[in-house]
């Protein structure tokens, strides 16, 4: 699907164990494998709790996996330590859900867009007027804001801000952690226009973290479906929604307005709760919530299998792509 030469990031085999209470450990994230490619955005959807938070922190580095390792051009970053960590950070930023939290609110947007760069000796005190101009233009804000404190922005221009902080290392990764939640739709678009500017302007990759399956197909090239800290489905995001293939996948795309704004297709509740990922059942993970269920799922955990090029479902019985039989 993608071009080999662009690879990026290849996390393999990555899984993630907490200890609890009574000897008993959550599995936050199980066997994950997932890669990104330079110019291109790896969208990651799934319910609360799901893990995708989980994983996206160990490619910044701000966790490490129980197991597995997560090639960045090459090179294993969960073994690195100390100075080696930190000069690392440079080539991965994060963009957070609430700027507010991630900002210093005695700073000035000045100071908050070229600490990365003054932390790194990348410039002097005396240039730090000019490049953040120079980057609040570049995130379309007036240069005059870089005088402005957090307080006296709104939530859109925050996470503009957010974003030229994130940029002004020259990353080649970006990990956005549902970065346009809290926003406002209009302003929601705004910040995905420009994002996808960014991107195509310096080739960055993106990991894209969201709730709404919708809004992930409109800015992903590739999107993995996450459930009960599983990759249930990865799928070219162009395969949605005709072809998707997982029980899950489905109920996530019914659950959610038409992203084609048909206002007379019903909304749909996914029946069932989840189970508490302490005691994850044997078999599919999704079998006390799925319709097809039969006795296999119950028992036997079904892995991921191409069912066409460069889409994989963790289905045991998905029989036709987009379509499941009963």
């Amino acid at each position: 699907m993608f071009d080999e030469k662009d690879l990026i990031i290849d996390a393999r085999h990555i899984t993630r164990r907490f200890p609890a209470a009574g000897g008993k450990e959550l599995t936050a994230c199980n066997d994950i494998n997932l890669q990104l490619y330079r110019g291109k955005t790896l969208g990651l959807v799934g319910e609360s709790g799901c893990g995708k938070s989980t994983f996206m922190r160990f490619l910044v580095s701000l966790d490490k996996p129980t197991e597995g390792e997560i090639l960045f051009n090459g090179k294993d970053i969960t073994k690195l330590k100390g100075e080696e960590l930190r000069l690392h950070r440079q080539h991965i930023q994060m963009v957070f859900q609430d700027p507010t939290n991630s900002f210093n609110p005695k700073m000035k947007i000045r100071d908050i867009i070229c600490e990365p760069l003054l932390n790194f000796k990348k410039i002097r005190p005396s240039e730090k007027d000019a490049v953040a101009r120079k980057y609040l233009e570049m995130v379309d804000l007036p240069e005059d804001f870089a005088d402005r404190y957090p307080h006296n922005m709104s939530g859109g221009q925050r996470q503009r801000v957010a974003i030229a902080r994130a940029i002004v290392l020259d990353p080649e990764v970006i990990i956005m952690d549902e970065a346009t939640s809290a926003l406002d739709v209009s302003v929601q678009k705004n910040i995905i226009e420009l994002i996808l500017k960014l991107q195509k302007e310096k080739n960055i990759a993106i990991g894209f973290i969201c709730h709404d399956i919708g809004l992930v197909r409109s800015v992903a090239h590739q999107i993995a479906v996450m459930y009960l800290g599983n990759i249930v489905e990865l799928m070219p995001a162009e395969d949605l929604p005709q072809k998707a293939g997982h029980p899950y996948t489905q109920a996530l795309m019914k659950s959610v307005f038409d992203i084609n704004m048909d206002f007379s297709k019903k909304i749909e509740s996914i029946e069932g709760e989840v189970p508490s990922p302490l005691d994850v059942p044997p078999g599919c993970p999704f079998q006390n919530r799925c319709e097809y269920c039969r006795e296999k799922c119950k028992t036997d955990r079904p892995l991921l299998k191409e069912i066409y090029p460069g889409h994989k479902v963790a289905c045991h019985f998905c029989q036709q792509i987009g379509g499941m039989e009963k």
